[in-house]
């Protein structure tokens, strides 16, 4: 499974996605929890609107992960990503990225 993170320090999932200027990007197999990229984007967020161009060059950059770990996301996102087949996942918002996607995984 490849996710992607939203992360100031890599430590927490501590970012808003359209606040991220990159985003993690994780191997998980057999439980085990492996970096295999970092991938920057444009700022999407800009107050009360968003940047289209930047969001479909985002969806271009994590289109290859199963989902997209975050603090929060909006509807209209969420809803582009789940267009593309990514899951956006806020329910680990401020929380430690490698036990938070362990436990995704497990899940799964």
């Amino acid at each position: 499974m490849k996710v992607a993170v939203a992360s100031k320090d890599g430590i927490s999932i501590n970012l808003h996605f359209g606040h991220a200027k990159n985003f993690i990007i994780y191997d998980i197999t057999d439980g085990q929890l492996q970096q295999i990229d970092n991938r920057e984007v444009d700022h999407y967020c800009h107050g009360q609107h968003g940047d289209q161009s930047a969001m479909q060059k985002i969806l271009h950059t994590i289109k290859d992960c199963q989902a997209v770990f975050v603090a929060k996301v909006g509807d209209g996102p969420a809803e582009k990503l789940a267009n593309i087949g990514v899951t956006a996942v806020d329910n680990y918002a401020y929380e430690a990225v490698e036990e938070s996607l362990i436990d995704y995984w497990h899940k799964q």
